[in-house]
């Protein structure tokens, strides 16, 4: 375009291009946790929402200190049995819509720890060949290749999972394909269990649990806890996004359900001007189907 000899109004439509994608870039997304109920649909179904940009896959709720890896989809399939790798064309599905999917390890129950610096490299192995652009003959899901992997430690020490985190990262050097990484951490800062993984700024999303945590999420009508501990995450972890992370419905946690109402008109008008506001993490897809929580904020997130 010669833009010497462009009517007016080509430069009008021009800003308003550039200004409705950058509107677009500057929107959050929703990310949600589907795998611990098999009554939550289908992952094709899930991702056919279209609410969803993230789709986390839980759990791989065992491994390290000498146990064998083992995924735990609930109702959904039976990994024992190979009955995951049906999943794999889901998973491309979804992929091919934009979604990104991700596999989270850990989780609030299972058992879980890493022991050493080599611990973590053969899980990140493993990783990577089970799940991720690797080679190997019994791959759990499938021939298809995840996107990266979320860390949801709950439980067992804090060690080696930034070690971890690096050799994970170090695979997205081998071929086309990034690994993202993602994490789950609680509220307090810092987290007790990847607080130290975070460090490294390795992360691409980190979906902060603002419930379960009365001291730094939302109670009725009073954002002031939220907004402070949000603050301290979003100053003070070097991710690429942060997510406020929460129930999708009021039965899929202890405590920290916002309502929809309240979580358009309160919270995300405090946080959304933060430079690394990345959207809204949701537990889970079960919940969400109760409550069509991710379709009434979707618009405002």
């Amino acid at each position: 375009m010669d833009f010497k000899k462009s009517n007016p109004s080509s430069f009008l439509v021009v800003a308003t291009l550039v200004t409705l994608v950058a509107a677009s870039e500057a929107g959050g997304g929703i990310s949600i946790y589907w795998g611990q109920n098999g009554n939550e649909g289908s992952l094709a179904e899930t991702c056919s929402t279209g609410n969803y940009q993230y789709v986390v896959l839980a759990f791989l709720s065992s491994f390290g200190n000498g146990k064998k890896p083992m995924l735990n989809l609930a109702g959904h399939c039976d990994p024992y049995s190979n009955g995951c790798t049906v999943l794999s064309s889901d998973i491309e599905s979804c992929q091919e819509k934009g979604i990104k999917i991700l596999l989270s390890i850990g989780g609030g129950a299972g058992g879980y720890s890493l022991a050493s610096s080599e611990d973590a490299r053969q899980l990140a192995t493993y990783l990577w060949n089970n799940f991720l652009a690797g080679k190997s003959p019994n791959r759990p899901l499938g021939e298809a290749v995840l996107d990266g992997i979320d860390f949801d430690i709950e439980g067992g020490t804090g060690q080696h999972y930034g070690e971890l985190a690096s050799y994970l990262s170090s695979y997205s050097k081998r071929g086309d394909k990034k690994v993202y990484l993602s994490a789950a951490p609680q509220c307090p800062y810092p987290d007790a269990w990847i607080g130290g993984a975070l460090k490294t700024g390795l992360f691409d999303y980190v979906w902060v649990q603002f419930y379960n945590n009365p001291p730094c999420q939302y109670t009725s009508g009073d954002v002031s806890d939220l907004e402070n501990s949000w603050k301290i995450w979003t100053s003070s972890v070097p991710a690429t996004k942060i997510f406020l992370g929460l129930p999708a419905a009021p039965s899929a946690a202890g405590s920290g359900y916002i309502p929809a109402s309240d979580l358009v008109s309160k919270v995300l008008p405090a946080i959304k001007g933060s430079e690394k506001y990345g959207g809204v993490m949701l537990w889970s897809k079960y919940y969400d189907d109760e409550t069509g929580y991710s379709s009434s904020i979707k618009s405002h997130v």
